[in-house]
């Protein structure tokens, strides 16, 4: 096979190496790295959880850049293009200077058959350790022990929250998931826990392994009203903060964590409190709970698991009162799609199912079918099926009046079919301008 030249050549050939999408081990991707000499100078920040992964990266990316650090960012999956997944200095790289990067892991596989995940993992990995960086962020993409990120060796770990995602691959209680989280702490050093509720089976492999363990509400605690709110750690205390850009309440318990993990490494990277007000203020994350200016009220979220489409329906909730709302829906096929219908569709009165392009997606009929199953419907509730994402919203728009909420929710897919394609009419110069911005 001729060798790729283009970045869209590189990921397909990615995706043509291995059998299977998903392929759960460190061996391959171990034997690859260390062929590679992956290392990095500056400290690195690895972010894992079932949810607010991309948020957690995308405040403490926020904070230390306000304090002055050159920060590089890995995060997945992207919105739109692949070049979304890794940022330095606050900017997307571009495709060429990815393909260096590429073409070294292709030297270093020497016959081992990553998948598109590892191989693209290492390829980032690569470049950031090129480069000239402060600090490093560092997004699990599913689960923690066996996920090509963890091959690193991390000066501080983060865990989000836990919940059930990814039965099939990680466990189905949260005690055997919690076990696949912890595998990214190291002895030692710090391991921040946000979830407020974590599993036995976390907090033993910590105290196992000699991990410097700090958990929400015990080693840092968060408290406010409706104008403020106000952090307390181990040995530092951020009072009187505004509520972060990030919208929705779930967000405190990410910044919290953010805030526990700055503490734990403030004598590498001292970060002072006008750097954490800024941070907070100045974060940008599209497709969590993302509000697009305009009428009818568009918001985004990528919310792809019963935990996150719980928190959508509070936030969503919290809104206000809107006459409909409208949901463009598509998810994985993989997905527990009833739990997370249960949760929402009280909120919906009429849905518009949508194909996504992969072969995980379930079908837009299914979908259908599953929604007109749920209990407790809205009496006018109204379904409908669409090819893609950006057809389906152009068909709410079509129907909703300008009082009106149109929900964009259910996968990574759903969301980034709309930024990809824009928006029919009001809300595409919106969306065009917040999609370079993504974690």
């Amino acid at each position: 096979m001729p060798t790729p030249t283009t970045l869209d050549d590189w990921l397909a050939h990615c995706e043509r190496l291995h059998l299977r999408s998903i392929d759960l081990t460190l061996e391959r991707v171990r034997r690859v790295h260390e062929r590679m000499a992956i290392r990095f100078d500056a400290p690195v920040f690895t972010v894992a959880g079932t949810n607010g992964k991309g948020s957690t990266c995308a405040m403490l990316e926020a904070i230390l850049q306000q304090a002055g650090y050159r920060v590089g960012v890995y995060t997945s999956p992207h919105l739109v293009r692949f070049e979304e997944r890794c940022r330095l200095a606050g900017r997307i790289v571009e495709a060429a200077e990815l393909l260096p990067h590429f073409e070294a892991v292709e030297a270093a596989r020497e016959g081992d058959a990553l998948t598109y995940f590892e191989f693209t993992t290492l390829a980032i990995l690569r470049l950031l350790a090129a480069s000239t960086l402060d600090a490093v962020v560092l997004e699990v993409g599913l689960g923690g022990r066996l996920d090509a990120v963890n091959v690193i060796d991390a000066d501080c770990s983060i865990i989000t929250s836990i919940d059930l995602d990814h039965v099939g691959l990680l466990g189905n209680d949260r005690e055997a998931i919690g076990r696949e989280k912890a595998g990214i702490l190291r002895a030692g050093r710090p391991a921040i826990v946000g979830d407020p509720v974590p599993p036995a089976s976390l907090i033993e492999h910590a105290r196992e392994i000699g991990a410097d363990l700090r958990l929400a509400g015990i080693d840092f605690h968060v408290g406010g009203d409706k104008q403020q709110w106000g952090w307390a750690g181990r040995a530092r205390r951020h009072p009187g903060l505004a509520y972060p850009a990030l919208r929705g309440a779930n967000q405190l318990l990410n910044a919290a964590g953010v805030l526990a993990a700055l503490e734990a490494m403030h004598t590498r990277l001292p970060i002072t409190a006008q750097a954490v007000r800024n941070g907070f203020a100045l974060v940008e994350l599209p497709g969590r709970f993302q509000i697009v200016p305009g009428t009818p009220t568009l918001v985004l979220d990528v919310a792809h698991n019963p935990h996150a489409t719980a928190a959508l329906a509070h936030n969503l909730d919290a809104m206000g009162f809107y006459p409909r709302t409208h949901a463009v829906f598509g998810a994985m096929a993989d997905k527990d799609i009833d739990a997370m219908l249960a949760r929402i569709a009280p909120l919906v009165d009429r849905w518009y199912c949508c194909g996504l392009p992969t072969a995980r997606a379930a079908n837009a009929e299914d979908l259908a079918r599953r929604i007109a199953a749920v209990p407790n419907l809205p009496i006018a509730s109204e379904t409908s099926t669409h090819a893609s994402p950006s057809e389906a919203l152009a068909a709410a728009l079509e129907a909703a009046d300008p009082a009106d909420r149109i929900l964009v929710f259910g996968s990574f897919f759903t969301v980034g079919g709309v930024l990809r394609h824009g928006l029919p009419k009001q809300g595409a110069k919106h969306l065009s301008a917040g999609a370079g911005r993504t974690a």
